[in-house]
């Protein structure tokens, strides 16, 4: 790892190196870390007044994550940052982007005649803040990946040269730190994104050997997007990447408000269960069915301005008992769900398209939900792979 050369003579935050060191093991976040480090800086004499500590992360909709502290603040504030700031004014010129083109240190001092003084908006405010000094450096992480810490003083005449050299004594140290907790972060994130909340939360536990699992009683939706094959083959690439991503939004979106976990996507089509031991997850699961229908109608408004044709689907839906956990080879898994439940709404979506019905219900499942649903009942049907006709009812939403 590298990192900027430092000065071992003591400094006024040999006491907060200490406590990076050696008193942040039971703390799981980095920004509680970071607020409690600057408030012990300023117990050291080194008159912080603000700072920031900017990461990146790797995560499907942010670049990014700013925390910030500021006198009086027992916490630090977190704001996320989309991929798209680098184009924008409030990066561009900024201290984060010439880091980001390789400067080892930034420093402005406030109380100069800002006729004199780089010029970005930030630096103004801090000004109006009565702020003097303003230094930024580079966080070190493995591999040369490269964050950002920031500090700023308002004492007159701002940092002296003591509490800089504190200041970079520091940053080893809080490189460590953070990188462990930015990365214990990152790992809970990637499983979030692949495998969802509560697959990553079992697997994080130890949940990690072939076989290994559970049986769950849930309610299971599967989604299948029609004529997908035409669309891809005569669609340019980028068009169907965009149009999967804005379907796979507008269904997935209500399932997670409403508690569902989508366990995967299967090219054009999704998997996703409400366990029962929310009371409540039958009818959840209609209510994100209604609100993902809005959303293609919305969706098919859109693109029918650009003359594409209306996307449509269908959504099979049963309940019962599935085996939940860890199938695949020895070095290859996937957390997911497996049973004659799955199987049966995995039917179901198959007959939406033959019964002209956009979404098909069980009879098991209806049982829960016909007291609070107006359902449409369309007769018993033969189901491939199931030996008796299964009645089926039809969700208008």
């Amino acid at each position: 790892m590298t990192t900027p050369p430092t000065n071992n003579a003591p400094t006024q935050a040999d006491g907060v190196v200490d406590w990076l060191t050696n008193g942040t093991r039971d703390e799981r976040f980095i920004d509680n870390i970071f607020a409690q480090m600057c408030i012990r800086l300023q117990q050291a004499g080194i008159p912080v007044r603000r700072a920031t500590l900017h990461v990146l992360i790797n995560h499907p909709q942010w670049l990014g994550a700013r925390m910030m502290w500021s006198d009086g603040m027992r916490e630090a504030e977190i704001a996320l940052v989309d991929y798209d700031v680098r184009e924008r004014s409030e990066y561009i010129g900024s201290a984060a982007s010439e880091i980001h083109d390789g400067a080892a240190e930034v420093r402005e001092r406030l109380e100069q005649d800002s006729t004199l003084s780089r010029k970005h908006a930030l630096y103004d405010e801090m000004r109006a803040k009565g702020l003097t000094d303003y230094v930024a450096w580079p966080l070190y992480h493995t591999l040369g990946k490269r964050h950002l810490v920031t500090f700023a003083t308002d004492r007159p005449g701002g940092f002296d040269d003591a509490h800089v050299a504190g200041l970079k004594k520091l940053l080893p140290v809080l490189a460590l730190v953070s990188e462990i907790r930015i990365k214990n972060r990152l790992a809970r994130t990637l499983l979030e994104t692949y495998v969802g909340s509560h697959a990553g939360e079992l697997i994080l536990a130890g949940a990690t050997r072939r076989g290994s699992g559970t049986t769950v009683r849930a309610a299971i939706m599967i989604c299948d997007l029609r004529d997908f094959t035409k669309i891809s083959d005569n669609w340019p690439r980028d068009d169907v990447i965009d149009l999967l991503n804005d379907y796979f939004d507008a269904m997935s979106e209500p399932i997670a408000r409403h508690g569902g976990e989508i366990l995967k996507f299967i090219g054009d089509g999704l998997l996703a269960i409400f366990p029962l031991h929310e009371p409540n997850a039958c009818a959840n699961l209609l209510h994100a069915v209604a609100e993902a229908r809005k959303a293609m109608a919305a969706l098919n408004e859109r693109n029918g301005a650009t003359g594409r044709a209306p996307l449509n689907y269908g959504i099979g839906v049963h309940v019962g008992d599935v085996m939940y956990g860890n199938i695949g080879s020895t070095s290859r898994l996937d957390f997911t769900v497996i049973g004659p439940a799955v199987n049966m709404a995995s039917r179901l979506e198959a007959l939406t398209k033959q019964l002209g019905r956009k979404v098909l219900l069980s009879r098991a499942f209806a049982e829960l939900v016909e007291k609070q649903f107006q359902l449409e009942h369309v007769g018993r049907h033969e189901v491939r792979g199931f030996s008796d006709p299964i009645e089926l009812f039809a969700y208008p939403g």
